[in-house]
């Protein structure tokens, strides 16, 4: 995520889609506009993941954040973190894809064919149906120089948490002192969204090393009136609970305020994991590669107000 810039409306251009209807048999033979024209005028597809319907599954389509189609190959971002910057923008190539009228078959290098009915439902907006799952996809449509970045870290903010084995406290400003002052190290583990770990290890501890003494549950909440702020709240296995403002600061650091004590702790991603890398030889030096199951679920968060301004 390069620098914070809060877009948060969508791009509407590509003016050939503009008299479009909403189903794309009737685009075609009306406006003899392709599917092809319609998939790859956008850079980057966001997933809209939290619309979805149905029961069904196509794993590659839930673990990716972003989708592109570009000359017959499928690229898909499957990190928040360096989103932007892999790949150029459109992140890795995982597969390939032909477009027939208002069919849009993929060949994914792990998941194999799908094949999804295409429906345009705005101007930067298609919809796509996969009848064998049952299952109904949102891809919203960007440039990657117009892409709201903002607004995929903070909607999908449990999963950037997990992107990094550990996040190490590198900073402690202002506040009174308190039990989580003691806390060096978080992990946020890829098998669900509700567990945390911590450490009380000294700064730099390899990873490996890291003793997690500490365990339990955690829950982001949206703020009433805040777009690029959530609050966090770590349920100790033991009893005790903290509440933290939580901001994104770039791709690789976040910024926790605690509430109750008026602390800012500046907390460092270490072991970047990357998610479906297929070419080993690509593993960066930094990174960690996973072909794990994770991928996104529906996420309903609660809501707070915000207590305190800073």
């Amino acid at each position: 995520m390069k620098s914070l810039k809060l877009l948060f409306t969508f791009i509407l251009t590509g003016a050939f889609l503009g008299s479009c209807t909403t189903v794309f048999e009737d685009n075609f033979i009306e406006n003899e506009i392709s599917l092809e024209e319609v998939v790859s005028n956008y850079d980057l597809w966001y997933v809209d993941y939290h619309r979805t319907i149905g029961n069904g599954d196509i794993p590659f389509v839930a673990k990716a954040f972003t989708l592109s189609f570009l000359d017959g190959v499928l690229y898909a971002n499957n990190n928040i973190a360096d989103i932007g910057f892999t790949g150029n923008g459109l992140g890795i190539d995982v597969g390939t894809y032909d477009t027939y009228t208002g069919l849009l078959e993929t060949r994914h290098d792990l998941d194999g064919r799908n094949d999804f009915e295409v429906t345009i439902t705005s101007n930067n907006e298609i919809r796509l149906y996969n009848y064998r799952q049952n299952v109904t996809y949102f891809l919203i449509g960007y440039q990657t120089n117009t892409f709201d970045y903002d607004k995929l870290f903070y909607e999908n903010i449990e999963y950037f948490l997990q992107e990094y084995q550990a996040w190490e406290k590198t900073s402690t400003t202002g506040g009174v002192p308190n039990a989580f002052d003691l806390e060096n190290y978080l992990q946020f583990t890829p098998e669900n969204t509700t567990t945390f770990y911590s450490s009380q290890d000294n700064f730099g501890t390899q990873i490996a090393n890291i003793n997690w003494s500490y365990v339990g549950d955690y829950e982001v909440f949206d703020v009433t009136g805040f777009e690029d702020l959530k609050i966090l709240t770590l349920n100790y296995d033991g009893g005790d609970i903290e509440e933290f403002e939580l901001s994104v600061i770039n791709d690789g650091k976040i910024s926790l305020y605690n509430i109750e004590s008026e602390t800012t702790y500046v907390f460092n991603g270490r072991g970047f994991v990357q998610y479906l890398k297929t070419d080993a030889s690509e593993k960066s030096a930094k990174s960690i590669v996973r072909n794990s199951n994770r991928k996104r679920t529906k996420i309903v968060r609660k809501t707070k107000i915000r207590r305190n301004l800073k």
